[in-house]
Formats: structure tokens, sequence, C-alpha cells
């Protein structure tokens, strides 16, 4: 009997309920799965109201865009409990402000226990992004400059030249960045030292907007510096101060020029064309093939704008030169080399392999046969992918220094060279060859996601390690 009703219950189909009452099923199936995982339960909601869901359901889940969205709206600080990356375990209170058009990352504890002026942190960090990016480039590498050093920096992620806006022209791009950090420095009035870490593009724009801030020290500073040098480098410091247009050998000497008010200390760029994307074996993707790179400096405004311009040096607009020609000396408002020379330390990280974007040459400001050979090339086991570190000594770089101006019938390539070797560099060379992550070298080398670039970690680490403050 029992069974026989089983049956018949189950023949029988009740008939289907209304629309309204359908609709109010499934709209308690959506606030029962909204108390149960609530990231899930806010898209569906979301997409019960009709918005754009796909880009907030990325913003929800993704712990890195919920930073930049709490940042936008003013939240404040929040704490990223974090398992260290080498080693160690701990909470660090880390602030977000939305600042200038760009974001502020530093430690909320120091910033508080210093009230804001003597005590807080005063080393000012500006990372730009390169082409076609954002802030959120730089997010990782952010988070771990703050981490290790969280009572001596506040770390700017530039935002001015983000997505479209880097196809302007890197003149344009350096003008923003540079109100953009004026901007920053007028909101923080205790900050007293400034650095610049720029990846690609940005790295040319940093040094655009560099020559824009540098301020030229009084004649009082002038005497001070000289006064205060060793004996034997005194006359070479007067040389410079007396023929400003002549080739300065003098720059290892004291750094007095200012950018923005404040003392330069390191400025870094990471895979950067210093030398444009024009020449053999500049833009790796175009296979070293002559007829390939002779065509692509007709096409690439076609499709990057006024930077494609830039980069293959065909901007020699009313009889200039191209304008990474100009940027290699000082003009008449526009102090590129001796802004450079301001710097405690210039670093070129450059990959030696796999970047398809910018070649080897270009950003480590070389010529080819320069170029370390593979048997120099040696693995650190704190850095597994940095191969080779150079260090130009002040007795190397000033017996190297003459040989630079004696031939002046010279290419474009190699008279940016001369330029910019006028002041010493370290290079760091980067390999990825052994990672699985080796065909998207140009960005992992600054993690721009940690998702799919956490191979260059290391990278980061290294910069951190050797950071000057």
């Amino acid at each position: 009997m029992f069974a026989s009703n089983l049956t018949v219950r189950a023949a029988s189909t009740p008939p289907p309920p209304p629309p309204r009452q359908r609709h109010r099923r499934h709209h308690h199936h959506h606030l029962r799965l909204s108390r149960l995982d609530p990231d899930l339960g806010s898209w569906l909601v979301v997409r019960r109201l009709g918005l754009e869901c796909r880009r907030k359901l990325s913003v929800a889940v993704d712990w890195g865009s919920r930073v930049d969205l709490v940042a936008r709206m003013g939240a404040g600080c929040f704490r990223v409990a974090r398992e260290s990356d080498r080693g160690g375990a701990g909470a660090v209170a880390v602030k977000v402000e939305f600042d200038s058009g760009g974001q502020d990352f530093f430690d909320a504890d120091a910033v508080e226990a210093g009230g804001g002026g003597r005590g807080a942190p005063e080393h000012l960090v500006i990372m730009v992004n390169g082409m076609v990016g954002s802030a959120k480039d730089w997010r990782y590498a952010a988070e771990q400059f703050v981490k290790k050093l969280p009572d001596k920096v506040i770390v700017h992620r530039s935002e001015c030249n983000s997505s479209k806006l880097t196809f302007d022209g890197v003149d344009m791009m350096g003008e923003r960045l540079a109100e953009e950090v004026l901007g920053v420095i007028r909101h923080r009035p205790g900050v007293r030292k400034i650095s610049f870490i720029a990846h690609s593009l940005g790295g040319l724009v940093a040094r655009y907007a560099i020559g824009r801030l540098y301020e030229e020290p009084s004649q009082s500073e002038l005497c001070t510096a000289i006064r205060d040098c060793p004996s034997g480098e005194q006359s070479n410091h007067q040389m410079e101060v007396l023929e400003p247009r002549e080739v300065k050998v003098a720059a290892v000497e004291p750094h007095e020029g200012k950018i923005a008010g404040l003392e330069p200390m390191n400025f870094i760029t990471v895979a950067t064309p210093h030398l444009g994307s024009r020449g053999h074996k500049q833009l790796p993707f175009l296979c070293g093939l002559p007829f390939l790179e002779r065509k692509a400096p007709q096409a690439a405004h076609l499709i990057v704008g006024r930077s494609g311009k830039h980069l293959f040096l065909t901007d020699g607009d009313d009889g200039e030169p191209p304008l990474l020609l100009q940027m290699v000396k000082d003009s008449e408002d526009l102090k590129f080399l001796s802004a450079l020379r301001a710097f405690k330390r210039r670093v070129a990280y450059a990959n030696v392999n796999y970047d398809q974007v910018v070649g080897w040459g270009t950003s480590s400001i070389r010529r080819q046969h320069e170029l370390p050979k593979s048997s120099l090339l040696v693995k650190d086991e704190r850095y597994p992918h940095i191969v080779y570190v150079e260090k130009e000594t002040p007795e190397n770089f000033q017996r190297r220094v003459p040989s630079l101006v004696t031939e002046r019938n010279t290419d474009l390539e190699e008279e940016m060279i001369r330029g910019l070797t006028q002041v010493p560099w370290e290079r760091v060379d980067v390999s990825f060859s052994k990672s699985k992550q080796r065909y998207s070298a140009h960005n992992t080398i600054l993690v721009r996601s940690y998702r799919v670039n956490s191979d260059g970690a290391d990278v980061v680490f290294h910069m951190i390690d050797n950071f000057l403050l």
C-alpha cells in the first residue's frame, strides 16, 4: 500500500508555479548563496540589478583589486597578514591612499608613530608603469618595499600615464609625471629623499620627468660641495662648474642637485629601451630580420601613436634631433643629464633573453659586442634569476670617459650610448630561461601579476636589498 502510494505521487507532476512564485524561489536561492558565500552572493545581487557584473566579480575575488578599490573609496587602513616570501611570518600594517592621481603605499604604524613629521618615513619612492600599463603593475613590488622597509619609505605608484595615455609620447607623459610628483610632495611635506623605479617605457618617462624637476644648486651649495671634496677631486669639480657645456667627467663627485627639492638617491629602470627600439635586435620579436627592422619604424606610430615615433627615433620635426637623442644631454630648460648625475645610484635591470619587447642591449645601455658572454653568466642562490651584475667603479669610469668623445661621426644609437654613459651605471642582467614564465619575461621581471609572474620575486628582492636609503 505504502509503496504504491509513493509510485502514484512520483508519477503525478505538480503544476508549474506561476512566474512570480518561481522568481521568488530563485531570489531566496540567491539569498541562501549569499549567506554561504558573500562574494558569490554579491555577484548574484549585482547581476540581479542588471549591472556590469564581470568587472565587479574580478574586484570581489582578487585581493589586490580590493586594495585598489578600498584606496579609491578612501577606506584608509587595512592589515595585510601574509607569509613572508623569504621566511618568517607576520602582519604588516599597510596604508593605501589615493594621492595626486596615483596611490601611496606606506606603513601605517610608522607614519602614526612619527605623527606625519619627524620619525615618519622620509624616502619617497616613485614607481612608474610602462606601455599600456597602470599603477597595478607595481602592486607586488610596492607591498614588498613597505614590508621590508616599513619605517623608511613611502611608495607612490603613479597612475597619470595608464592604458592608452601611454601612446601620447614620452614628453607629454613626462610632463604629467612631473606634475604628479610635485602634487605628492606637496601632500607629504615630511619627505626628504626621492627615488624612481620605472618599467619599460616608464623609464624614459621618468628620465624626462627628472629633467623637468631638476633644481640646480645655489652658488653657496656649490662652494660647500667643492670645499668638502677631497683635494684630488676639486680641480675636476671646478672644471664641471666653469664649463657646463663640456663633457663632465666628474660624475662620481658630490651630488648637490635636487629633484623637486628632494635629495635624489636611486634611479632604477627595469627593461627600459634607453636607446629606443630602432636598430638591430632592439625589438626582439622582429627576430633580428633586417627587412622587418627597416619597416617597423614606418608603422610604429600607427599602433602606439607619438610614443612609437619617439621609440623609433622618427620624430625629428622642424629639424630638431629625435627626443631620445635630446634626452642624453642638458638643454636650456630641461637638465636631463644633470638630473641623472644627481642620483647617487643609477641601475639598469635588463632581460638577457625571452623579452620580446625590449632587447638586452637597449635596456642595459650597451653595444652589442659589450654584452657579457654566456660563459660569464652566473647564478646567485639568493637571486636565482640574476645572472650578471656589473658595477662601474670610479677608477674604471674615469679611465673610460675620455674615449667617449674622440669620434664625431657616429650614428644615433652610438651617440645615445656615449651620452648616457657620461654617468656611471650599475647593470643587472636577468634571465628566466629555465622558468615556465620565461615567455612573459618582460612582465615577470617586475612581477606585474603575482599569479602569472611570481618567478620575478627575487629581482624585486634584489632591488630592495641593494636600495640606497
